[in-house]
Parts: C-alpha cells; structure tokens; sequence
C-alpha cells in the first residue's frame, strides 16, 4: 500500500536499467546517513532493479502538505537528503521573501521554529532543518523533545517565527514520515508558496554545496510548551464545571504528556491513560494503523473504559492534532461508541454557541451540512471550504472550523491549525456541563437532530494498489453522471475542477439530491492516501425525540442505497 501512497505524491519517468544505476550510485555518494547507504549499497550489489525503480523513477513532491512518504534510501522515499533539499528550498524562499514574520522588526533575522514527533528518523530531520536554516543565514530553534504539532503551530505565531516546520507523518504506517511546512501566520503552505517552495527546492545543486553547521541554533526549553498550556486553558469559560472523567489515549503517539497537563493544569480529573499505548513508540506496536477511525485502534481503549467506566473517551492521533471521542453506549458491541467526527463538529460548534461565541464557523466541503444550520440559527457567519487546514485557518474572521476527519480548530488565535489537545478541553467542558445538568453527549446529539433534523453522514473509501483505477472512475462519473442515487434525484453536479464562486478548483464532483429526504454526494481522490474517497450525507426531518430511532435507521439504510448506487456509477 505504501509504495502507491509514495507513488501518488511523486513525479515520475522511465529510466533504463543503466540510469537507474547510476542515479543510485550518484545518491550513494553524497548520502549523510550510514542507515540509508547501507541499505541503498545492498540494493545495487544485489542488482534489485525493481527496488531502484521504486526510489529513483522519480521525486517526492514538495505540496501543500509538505513532504510525506515511506522512509528509505532515494528521492522518493523519506530520507536525510530528502531533507536537507526540502529545507535548504524553503531557506532560500524565506530569504527571497524577506518576511521576518508577524511580529518581528524588520532587522531582524528571520527565525524559524521546528518541531517533531517520536517517529522514526524524526529527531534527525529536526536537527537536518536547524542545521540548513543556521548555514543559510537564519535563525532556527528547536523544541525540547518530541511534542503535539498544534504545540509547533502555536509557537511560530507565539514567537513571531517567519515559518515553522514540523516533521512528522501524523496518522500514517510506521514506516512513514513527513514534513510540514507553516509559514509566519501560523497557518499550512498553499498556493502559490508550495509551488514556490518546491521549485528552489528543485535548484538545490550537490548536496555538498548546502551548509550544514554542527551547531549555531537554539534548543528551547519548555517555555513555548507552558505558553501554549495556558493558552489552551485559557480556551475554557471561567467558573465552568470540570467533572467529566476520562480515559485516553495517544495511540503511541506524543500527545500524553500535554494532554494530561492541560487537563491538571484546567482543574479536570486526571485522565486515565491506556497504559499500553500511552507512551511514545514508533513501532506502534498495538495497533495496524495509529488513527482512531481505523477498526481495532480503539479496543485497549475501550477495554480500559470498561474497567474504569469513565464519563467518555479521548483519543489523539500519534501527533495530537486530531481528537476522537467515545461515548457510553449499551447497544454497542464494545460498550462503547466511536462518535464521528461530524458529530463532535456539531458538539463543539453547539457548545461554543452556548458560550456566546462570535465570528465565523467554517469547515471543508466534505464535512457535514449540520453546521451551517447551527450558525445560521445562531446568527453567526459560515463558510465552505476545500478539505484541509490549510483552507480553513485562512477564514476571514473564523471563530472556529472544523473537518469530518477528526480535525477541530477552536482557538484559531492561538493556533491556526487542528489541535487535538485544546479540542479534548473543550469536550471534556462541554461533557462536565451536561453531567451537571443530568445530561450526556448523546443527548446533546439528539436535540441538535430534533432543531436540525438528522444529518446523518458515512463514507465510502476505495483503497487502489492501481492508482489509474481512481483517474478512470473520476473520468466516469464525469462522462456519465449519475441521474438517481439512492432513488433521489440528482439536481446538480458540480465539477470542482472548474471551481465554484466561493472555491477555488480541485478534482472533485459534488451532486445534491432531492426527493423523500436531501443529501448530498463528493467524489474526491485522496489527497495522502491511494484511495477514492466519497462523502455522504443524508438529512432525514425529526418531528419529535420520539421519532429519532426510526430516522436513524432510515439515515442508515438511504446511506447504505448511496455507496452502493455511487460504487456502481463509479464501477469501483
């Protein structure tokens, strides 16, 4: 799988056998790392073409997600001198653009801040950063050790930073990992800065010509950590009860330790960790794939619960910037129930209402419809966006945004960007007013789908080892689209690759039905993953609470008829 995911964000040509070896040989010589060499030397002596072709057909592509690929020798793997071109380009673009940042006098030096988890070779690429950065004429600094990324966002707007990076590869396999890049906002790389970025990256000669000093940056201490603890306690509504108890986990990831001291620090019960998944391992030695949405991730957690019957759970991805939620539920299997992530959306979105928030709300295009309701009945702005943090942290005027996949920004002030930490206060709040009340998460749910009506929402993903199978069903459904999904009648479909008068253009089609009950369909390729991924949204009316069962399962069985009418139309 992970040889398509690097594939999919790489450029590539046809070399000849002869090429092929002479450009690993080439990479061999100027390669700093004696793990990659060692491995790239065995691959040559073994005459392993195959393996060549993977790493040298090509090159990883500088995006608006950075870098991110599968660790390895060669320019299509994740490497040390991947690296050190990614930031010896980005160097050069900060130097051109002379931006000293926000709030820094234009004298000064640039700084740059960079961050990283515990993942393989991270470490190594956070201090490859410093050093380029240092011997291109800017300052650098480093966070302590292996930290949340919303931690890393805080701080290049905290510190007045010109761009931050952060290495990390976030939810992806073990054997990944990648490279973000924010600039001096506090917000993702987009266009036209990737394109920029990526074309000095292309510049870069001989490694040997980009210096590399053995010290001259700054390490920081935890003074950038505190900060960003009491900003988000800061988030929280003063005198608000903190009752809620918590189980979490961090999935292997980096997000215990600042989770459980903004919990202390916010005056809530300690939250109980999953203890085999509590500390930093890049193995991830307990799960298939580190993301709470992927089946199996949540069972220690959920074993946990039960032994310690919590008031919810609180999961991270291993970076922290994503927050999945459970909740008590009988009917479960587990016990337990994995809410999604339009779920907490709403919550959230519902409970800033109730704390008298202003602004704009905001959330990718594939997030779901629910939200604009809550805003609009609040009196609040709303905005649509293309999928990604990057999009939605550019909001004018954002109070708050979100997107389906685990991903809330709830104090855009602080951090432009998803932070899982900050998120997790904010429901443990919301789950200690309700418990206050009488009242739980899922009876919050409710009443939104009475005001609302229920806006239930699934996907269809198709992971391809083909990646020419998600062109072909893209070409498709565009040659031929579809009249009728789910027996509702499509009423428009849109072609996002024209753009629309409040989005920029991006491959996707998105079609709005109509008939018995609205919904609504977005056919995308993923943009990390070797996947089609297809969003779905039904809105069924609640008259009354006692009608919710009956919609659910109407909800349920309208999503079901839409995958299979849209796999169809798409011939996945």
């Amino acid at each position: 799988m992970q040889q398509d995911l690097t594939r999919q964000d790489a450029t590539q040509d046809t070399p000849s056998p002869q090429d092929l070896v002479a450009r690993a040989t080439a990479w061999l010589a100027e390669d700093p790392d004696s793990e990659t060499r060692e491995e790239l030397a065995g691959i040559i002596d073994a005459g392993d073409l195959g393996s060549l072709a993977e790493r040298f057909a090509g090159t990883l592509q500088f995006g608006t997600a950075g870098l991110r690929g599968e660790l390895g020798a060669g320019p299509m793997r994740m490497n040390r001198a991947v690296v050190i071109r990614a930031a010896a380009g980005l160097a050069a673009y900060l130097k051109k653009q002379g931006d000293s940042g926000p709030e820094s006098a234009p004298s000064e030096t640039p700084l740059v801040v960079v961050g990283y988890d515990a993942r393989y070779k991270s470490a190594d690429f956070a201090r490859d950063t410093a050093a380029v950065m240092t011997g291109a004429g800017l300052r650098a600094a480093v966070l302590p050790r292996p930290l949340p990324t919303p931690v890393l966002a805080f701080a290049v707007r905290h510190l007045g930073a010109a761009a931050g990076v952060e290495v990390t590869a976030s939810h992806n396999p073990p054997r990944d990992n990648g490279y973000k890049v924010y600039l001096g906002d506090g917000s993702q790389i987009v266009p036209p800065a990737d394109g920029e970025i990526a074309a000095e990256i292309d510049a870069i000669g001989a490694l040997a010509s980009v210096p590399r000093p053995d010290d001259g940056w700054e390490t920081l201490g935890d003074e950038v950590l505190e900060a960003y603890l009491d900003r988000t306690g800061a988030a929280l509504a003063p005198g608000t009860p903190r009752t809620a108890r918590t189980v979490h986990t961090a999935l292997h990831g980096v997000g215990t330790e600042t989770l459980l001291a903004a919990f202390a620090r916010a005056g809530f019960p300690a939250p109980v960790p999953v203890p085999e998944q509590a500390e930093p391992d890049p193995a991830f030695p307990t799960v298939a794939f580190p993301n709470p949405e992927e089946p199996g991730a949540m069972d220690l957690a959920f074993a946990t619960a039960r032994r310690v019957r919590p008031d919810l759970i609180i999961a991270n991805d291993p970076d922290a910037d994503r927050c999945a939620v459970a909740v008590p539920d009988d009917s479960a299997e587990a016990g337990w129930r994995m809410l999604r992530g339009d779920e907490v959306g709403a919550l959230l979105a519902a409970h800033l209402v109730r704390k008298g928030a202003t602004g704009t709300f905001a959330e990718s295009i594939v997030s779901s419809s629910l939200l604009g309701r809550i805003a609009a009945a609040a009196g609040l702005g709303y905005e649509e966006t293309l999928t990604g943090f990057k999009w939605i942290a550019r909001v004018e005027g954002l109070r708050y945004g979100y997107e389906e996949a685990l991903g809330y920004c709830v104090d855009p002030d602080g951090v432009r960007d998803k932070d899982g930490i900050t998120a997790a206060l904010l429901v443990a709040e919301l789950a200690s007013e309700l418990k206050a009340e009488g009242r739980t998460l899922s009876d919050l749910l409710d009443d939104l789908a009475v005001t609302h009506g229920l806006h239930a929402t699934d996907q269809l993903s198709v992971r391809v080892k083909d990646l020419s199978l998600i062109a072909d069903a893209m070409h498709r459904l565009r040659e031929q689209p579809p009249a009728t999904l789910a027996g509702l009648t499509v009423t428009s479909a849109e072609d996002l690759t024209r753009g629309t008068a409040t989005l920029p253009p991006t491959d996707g089609l998105r079609y709005h039905l109509d008939g018995t009950y609205k919904a609504r369909a977005i056919v995308r390729p993923s943009g990390t993953e070797p996947k089609l991924k297809c969003y779905l949204e039904v809105v069924i009316p609640v008259p009354d609470a006692t009608d919710l069962t009956s919609a659910r399962s109407t909800g349920t069985q309208v999503l079901e008829s839409l995958k299979r009418d849209l796999s169809k139309a798409a011939g996945i």
